[in-house]
């Protein structure tokens, strides 16, 4: 995380003043933040890189990408107790919501069987795309693009303004020979039409699964199959995805893991507090 980023994250949680942490004096405390259910832990790194910035010292239990049962203490935190209440929020979040992704990215791998890879799409919150696209990857998934300039992606809007051919002419003039030229087809036709043209992906877009096989069977036998990936994208849910990773793809891509992914139930529990007697008998005077 840039500092800059930091610091706006930390900013707009903080505000002009901190009402609430200002009431708890300054004392050394002892923190655990524990994972109410099961999860594929994610957002350690942003979470310490929080707690740093606030001058308190974290440790992980766990590393980004691993398996956590429910009840377990994730990682340890120690510090000013007025530092830790104030960047607990922030760093809940951070892990809350990118465990989730990540849960959500390994159910969807365990369900395709190995068969494909999965991937995200471009369905990201503004401004937290690079940390829901390391979700992704910590899930055992792959991030896809991260922004237009990582590939040349005609669409079909591209298409409907200058035609397939045109498009392809344009990309391989205008493009570096190291980026990938992909071609989102609806038919058979274009899907034909984008292999012989030189594309490196064609991606089914909105198509069935039982479809997608039978496009997939005809560019076989027309000896096109090797020369393309194939992916499949549009209408897929965690509770279909098995149907279009037989497909005969090597790639699906879902906007569901970052869109429809739910935020892991995540705690951060005050274990011990040092010199609280003292504090107490001082403050009284």
């Amino acid at each position: 995380m840039l500092p800059s980023e930091l610091e706006r994250f930390v900013s707009e949680d903080l505000g002009e003043w901190d009402d609430s942490s200002s009431l708890v004096p300054e004392i050394e405390a002892h923190a655990a933040v524990i994972a109410k259910e099961d999860c594929i832990i994610s957002g350690l790194a942003e979470a310490l890189e929080i707690f740093a910035y606030f001058k308190l010292e974290g440790a992980p239990l766990y590393n980004d990408g691993e398996f956590v049962p429910a009840g377990s203490n994730v990682l340890f935190v120690r510090g000013s107790a007025r530092a830790i209440l104030q960047s607990e929020r922030l760093a809940l979040n951070f892990m809350a919501r990118m465990s989730g992704i990540s849960t959500l990215t390994r159910e969807c791998v365990l369900s395709a069987g190995g068969r494909v890879r999965i991937a995200a799409t471009r369905k990201t919150t503004p401004g937290f795309r690079v940390f829901e696209k390391k979700a992704v990857f910590f899930g055992g998934g792959d991030t896809h693009r991260f922004n237009l300039s990582d590939a040349v992606l005609i669409k079909d809007n591209h298409i409907k303004i200058l035609g397939l051919e045109e498009c392809l002419r344009a990309a391989r003039e205008r493009a570096s020979f190291t980026k990938k030229i992909e071609v989102e087809v609806e038919s058979l036709d274009d899907m034909l039409r984008a292999a012989k043209g030189g594309a490196d992906i064609i991606m089914f877009d909105n198509m069935l699964p039982e479809k997608i096989a039978w496009c997939v069977k005809h560019l076989m036998e027309c000896g096109l199959r090797d020369r393309v990936l194939l992916e499949a994208s549009g209408g897929i849910t965690p509770d279909n995805i098995q149907e279009y990773a037989a497909s005969g793809v090597d790639v699906v891509s879902l906007g569901a893991l970052t869109r429809n992914a739910r935020w892991i139930d995540l705690s951060l529990e005050i274990e011990c507090l040092e010199n609280v007697t003292e504090i107490k008998q001082n403050s009284d005077r």
